[in-house]
């Protein structure tokens, strides 16, 4: 996501609203550029982007030892284009969804897309400042893109993880509840919150306290012991 181009420079969708799903929302050049020094054994300044401003700015510094690896996560860790042609065939691609296997009942499944849209919901929140009014709103955007984006190239994937989580909804119940119900009456968002909101009370909710701090779930919740981790110095 530190690649991400100013927000003015990203592409539109066929509706005029910023598509920050393509790839060419990504600065493919430096992210190419800073690859390629970083294998050469150079120092790179890695950017950082603002969310909330629509900006890169300058970040951390780092240069790899001779036993270190580069682990790069993003929608299009899988699309050939992402990589430059020397480093392609030195990847080792790893697919990563989370397949919920919970059902409601013996006839009604959990949607993996719902639960996707609940992270989304209370990630984009904490993280860049959106309500969830904004996060419903590009959602058909983000389900557009993974499917030009993602699917047609997860057989490159070299092996799958599934990342679900069985109790990830009654930890995101407490969170996004609130959000959910900020949503305004009258707009074409409020009606897909009322049906999360239903959902969301088959679940009894968790107190986040409880989610180990190394959980692949704080991505979501916040408070993660990974965050800030760094294993190089320059």
């Amino acid at each position: 996501d530190n690649y991400f181009v100013d927000r003015e420079k990203n592409p539109r969708d066929e509706n005029g609203q910023y598509d920050f799903e393509a790839l060419e929302a990504l600065d493919l050049a430096l992210l190419g550029d800073h690859l390629q020094r970083l294998v050469a054994g150079e120092a790179v300044q890695l950017p950082r982007y603002n969310f909330k401003a629509g900006k890169q700015e300058s970040g951390d510094v780092i240069q790899l030892r001779p036993d270190q690896l580069i682990i790069m996560e993003g929608i299009h860790g899988l699309e050939p284009r992402l990589l430059p042609g020397p480093l392609a065939g030195r990847a080792f691609r790893i697919y990563v969804s989370c397949l919920t296997q919970l059902n409601l009942d013996r006839h009604n499944r959990v949607s993996t897309t719902d639960t996707r849209l609940i992270h989304r919901i209370v990630r984009d929140a904490r993280e860049r400042g959106y309500t969830a009014q904004q996060t419903i709103s590009r959602w058909d955007s983000v389900t557009r893109g993974e499917g030009r984006n993602i699917f047609p190239y997860q057989e490159n994937a070299d092996v799958m993880f599934n990342s679900a989580l069985v109790y990830e909804l009654s930890a995101l119940d407490p969170l996004a509840e609130p959000l959910l119900r900020q949503v305004p009456h009258g707009t074409p968002e409020f009606i897909e919150a009322k049906r999360l909101l239903a959902f969301l009370e088959w679940f009894l909710p968790v107190e986040t306290d409880l989610i180990p701090d190394n959980s692949i779930l704080r991505e979501f919740i916040g408070g993660s012991s990974l965050k800030d981790f760094k294993v190089w110095q320059a």
